[in-house]
């Protein structure tokens, strides 16, 4: 997955609107403490928590607290820009009674990302009522007045989300065979979504100038690159020098999801569930969405398939055309997955900064800062093939 290398630190350009980081897209970050609320502080905490959320949803609903229980509410595992929570809601409601299985996902205290979590719900809404597989989302409080750090609710779905059972267990077998033509048709549709709605158009960030999609990311990343490196990386220099001279101009602006790879859906037995994870949504190149599904590191070893260790580059193609997608220049896919890999190295060489730091000393973080090896070849070989 992006993404500093987790999704809540502040871009260093200056702007008035919720901004990505400049490392983009976190790749296997770490885990967060689940901080105050936890499980870990004893069940008091959580039945403080629960009586918060009850409130809420009561307000928003028009009810009283007594009228809503919260029962099971638990820290989820996973979540490395996020935390999770799994709760189970009772509407006590003679009119409309029911129970809801929900996840809450909410900013970790300390790292929370003004404006980020209302628009993520927002898009969310809007890809449902287009018809984009997304969970149903139901309240958002984008302040931190309720339970101490922006939130939204939405269903708890059933479905699996780790690209290696995926790609090798034999259960999986029929939904590997179709899920290239649904995540190509889910691409179509959350490029054809529109973005001009009040709740959506001052959130989502956009090129400084129109057609510069391609050299904003490059401008992005670098800038992160630069702030963040703690030794030299000549491999990243040269892999910026040819980016910015093969940098195309993109033909239409339209919203990407910025994250769409493995470990960002959910499938189960008969394929794709829901896409997940939108927080780094932005209005941009719509290939640049293609290219990061067949960057290397999400094949997980099945590098006969570039496209997430599911098909080819042009079989997802193919599936996304035919699923009403803008033409795909092919030279413009290969220069955004050169990009996506100049990307992760940054997501690396952020976890190896935070770990140096002392931010997260971990070692998973450590671990993945020793990967930044791992781009930096794939982007050498992607530059040679081009030539």
């Amino acid at each position: 997955m992006a993404h500093p290398p987790t999704s809540n630190k502040s871009n260093p350009k200056k702007s008035d609107k919720p901004t990505r980081p400049p490392a983009g897209p976190e790749a296997g970050g770490p885990s967060q403490r689940p901080g105050p609320n936890a499980a870990e502080d004893g069940p008091s905490a959580l039945e403080v928590m629960g009586s918060k959320l009850a409130a809420f949803v009561a307000e928003q609903e028009g009810l009283t607290s007594a009228q809503v229980r919260v029962d099971s509410l638990s820290r989820l595992a996973g979540g490395s820009s996020r935390l999770l929570w799994s709760v189970d809601i009772e509407i006590v409601d003679a009119s409309a009674p029911r129970r809801l299985q929900l996840v809450l996902r909410q900013d970790p205290p300390g790292r929370i990302a003004p404006g980020r979590m209302g628009l993520e719900f927002e898009l969310l809404r809007a890809a449902a009522g287009a018809g984009v597989p997304v969970p149903r989302v139901h309240w958002c409080d984008p302040t931190s007045q309720h339970l101490g750090a922006p939130f939204f609710a939405m269903d708890r779905l059933s479905g699996e989300t780790i690209p290696r059972r995926l790609l090798r267990d034999a259960r999986y077998a029929n939904a590997r065979e179709g899920l290239c033509d649904q995540l190509g048709a889910a691409l179509a549709g959350i490029h054809r979504l529109e973005t001009d709605a009040p709740a959506l158009a001052g959130g989502l960030e956009r090129p400084a100038q129109a057609g510069e999609a391609a050299r904003s990311e490059i401008d992005r990343t670098a800038e992160g690159y630069r702030m963040l490196a703690v030794e030299p990386h000549p491999v990243l220099d040269l892999a910026e020098r040819w980016l910015r001279a093969h940098a195309p101009r993109s033909q239409v602006l339209k919203l990407v999801h910025g994250d769409f790879r493995l470990g960002n859906f959910m499938f189960d037995e008969s394929g794709l569930v829901a896409v997940l994870d939108w927080e780094l949504a932005h209005l941009g190149d719509p290939v640049e969405d293609l290219a990061w599904l067949c960057v290397r590191a999400w094949r997980f070893g099945n590098d006969d398939r570039a496209a997430a260790g599911l098909a080819t580059r042009e079989a997802l193609v193919a599936a996304y055309e035919a699923a009403g997608g803008e033409p795909v220049d092919r030279d413009a896919l290969r220069f955004w997955e050169v990009l996506g890999n100049f990307k992760l190295a940054l997501v690396f060489i952020g976890q190896a900064r935070a770990y140096l730091d002392g931010a997260h000393a971990t070692v998973e973080l450590a671990s993945l800062g020793r990967r930044i090896a791992e781009p930096e070849a794939e982007l050498l070989a992607l530059i040679e093939e081009a030539r």
